[in-house]
């Protein structure tokens, strides 16, 4: 294998889409509180580049308040028809609100109304009161772009310090190659044993 590694998990995401799999973007992300606290979650991913993967969220939802307080955090996608799984761990950095600003315009009006409405993994009264918030805010914003982003919402990025990836083989004797950030920003690779 040839490349950085955000390459190569580029690659395999792009073969996941390109083998027709259902939501080939969705990631289990892992944090933690500033006490040590472990959680995590299945959510979408947005983007991969050199610099790192990107999703988005409420800031002021669980993970977003995990994330100010303890600033790293692991992913993992799995693919089971091309056993194939990707592993990241690094820093989290917030987004530049440019970035979050675009992304935010390409979600439905519905999308966009319900980041305005919900008030991420609190806990509420019951269904009826979620909808009477849609509703306010769909009076509030009835036009398909006059819904701007929540100053609570928006995106990061994982800043990997590891990347593995995993190929499943015949006898559990399985590939893993994984890469370890070096202190220049350039890449150590290993293979591990299955």
């Amino acid at each position: 294998m040839t490349g950085t590694p955000l390459a190569h998990v580029r690659a395999w995401y792009e073969e996941a889409v390109a083998a027709g799999l259902p939501e080939p973007n969705a990631m289990a992300l892992a944090t933690a509180s500033s006490d040590g606290v472990p959680s995590v979650r299945f959510l979408l991913l947005k983007d991969i580049d050199e610099q790192g993967v990107a999703f988005f969220t409420n800031y002021e939802s669980r993970k977003g308040r995990e994330l100010a307080a303890n600033p790293r955090a692991a992913l993992a996608m799995y693919w089971r028809p091309l056993l194939r799984q990707v592993r990241v761990e690094g820093r989290v950095e917030v987004l530049p609100a440019d970035e979050s600003d675009a992304y935010y315009a390409t979600r439905s009006h519905g999308s966009r109304i319900g980041a305005w409405a919900s008030p991420q993994g609190r806990a509420i009264p019951d269904r009826a009161w979620l909808e009477a918030r849609v509703a306010e805010v769909a009076d509030r914003y009835p036009g398909d772009d006059d819904v701007p982003r929540p100053p609570y919402w928006g995106g990061y990025r994982l800043v990997p310090d590891a990347v593995e990836l995993w190929e499943g083989r015949a006898n559990r004797l399985h590939e893993r190659r994984h890469w370890l950030r070096t202190p220049d920003g350039g890449w150590r690779e290993e293979r591990l044993a299955p």
